[in-house]
């Protein structure tokens, strides 16, 4: 059971639909997967956008199709049109600062189309969520399909600070569907319905190489120099998992390394007008644990840190994954790019490195970063496969789309 979100264009109860069905041949006790599927309508009621998932992934090769069907009314529409677009935008500055028609927006991609009177020229072949909607809401039901390019911005939303109002600034996605009579008339709230998506990454499925550096640094009055290894145990890491940091130090110094400090910080690149780069710590340990390391001693250690969102909440503008909503979400992925990636059309691009630190007793530090991947783990999942031919395709069946409007129902089984 899932509720329909509340941003723009609907204020009443939220309308639960329930998926989860059993199924199967006659005599067995085999339970189908049910398909959940996100429903919201305009205030007024006539039209009525269904949408399979709110989460689109990005497989740097291609990003998931957004595609559902929008209800309409055609005795309401009369002569007018339905239309749904795609727009992915940048705000740099708070709502309530828009004056005199400037906003603090920018828009990295938008995609529109018209949805009803359906267009034969612009009509694709129906995928399978398509077909059990169209089945089960009847023909009023008209589809809409949206294939974003593989270089689009991820959503990214900056963290505010407590007491602010609004939208956060940050890359946020917008699905949205409006009554018209042409693609360039303004919408109007009352017949209209805005829904928030996100496009999201998943960790790749090669991780590159085992970050290592090393660094040294000589004193005066000091034939040798004091020298700095670090690697970690891996390129790759998952939210919420520690990350080791391998330490090694060899003094053949005249100073003496009083204790260590290991950071993990954020860099977060603006790609604005131009770009801006913002960095901040998510993660410090400071210890003394194995110092001081006097001249001619070595020391070798590995150090423990994890970043993560619980420890960072009080960070005005840290850079964290889309939110939709009554969600809880996390330290913002890292930003995966390939040759064909421009930056500008990303809005927000984010980093991470590890930065260890000695602190050498009368000043003389030394220091070098290890830069790493951050993200989520990638889903099991196969890849879509061709659709079927009609004459083998199995019969569409739409018991397994089961839609409520009680609020306080609970997920039922048939």
């Amino acid at each position: 059971m899932l509720a329909a979100d509340g941003d723009g264009g609907y204020n009443g109860p939220a309308a639960n639909m329930d998926t989860s069905e059993e199924g199967g041949n006659e005599g067995k006790d085999q339970k189908k997967q049910g398909t959940r599927v996100f429903k919201k309508s305009s205030p007024n009621g006539k039209i009525t956008v269904y949408l399979g998932k709110r989460d689109f992934v990005d497989h740097l090769t291609h990003v998931d199709p957004v595609d559902g069907v929008i209800l309409v009314d055609k005795e309401y529409l009369k002569d007018r049109k339905v239309f749904s677009h795609i727009l992915a935008a940048f705000r740099y500055g708070r709502e309530d600062l828009d004056v005199l028609g400037l906003t603090f927006r920018k828009d990295l991609y938008i995609a529109s189309a018209q949805v009803y009177p359906p267009q034969p020229a612009e009509q694709k072949p129906l995928t399978r969520l398509q077909e059990r909607l169209i089945k089960k809401l009847g023909q009023n039901a008209y589809p809409f399909f949206f294939e974003m390019p593989k270089n689009a911005p991820s959503s990214v939303t900056l963290q505010p600070a407590p007491g602010d109002t609004g939208k956060p600034c940050g890359v946020d996605y917008e699905l949205k569907a409006f009554v018209a009579d042409s693609i360039e008339e303004k919408a109007h709230k009352r017949n209209s319905v805005r829904l928030a998506i996100r496009k999201v990454t998943y960790a790749p499925s090669t991780p590159g190489p085992q970050p290592f550096a090393e660094a040294s640094r000589e004193f005066m009055m000091s034939a040798n120099p004091l020298h700095l290894e670090c690697s970690l145990d891996k390129e790759l890491y998952y939210h919420g998992e520690p990350i080791n940091v391998n330490v090694q130090i060899t003094n053949n110094s005249n100073k003496t390394v009083k204790k260590i400090r290991i950071s993990v910080r954020q860099f977060a690149d603006i790609c604005l007008f131009s770009t801006a780069q913002y960095k901040c710590p998510v993660a410090i340990l400071e210890t003394e644990d194995g110092f001081p390391v006097g001249p001619s001693q070595t020391l070798s250690k590995v150090y423990t840190v994890c970043p993560l969102l619980k420890n960072n909440l009080d960070k005005r503008g840290l850079a964290l994954d889309g939110k939709l909503k009554h969600e809880d979400t996390n330290l913002a992925s890292s930003t995966i790019m390939t040759k064909d990636t421009t930056r500008e059309n990303l809005g927000i691009v984010v980093q991470y490195k590890v930065k260890i630190r000695l602190i050498v007793a009368y000043g003389g530090d030394l220091s070098v970063e290890l830069p790493f991947t951050l993200s989520h783990p990638k889903p099991e999942t196969p890849p879509p496969s061709p659709k079927p031919d009609r004459a083998q395709e199995a019969p569409v069946d739409t018991n397994l789309i089961n839609l409520e409007t009680s609020t306080m129902s609970r997920p039922r089984r048939w």
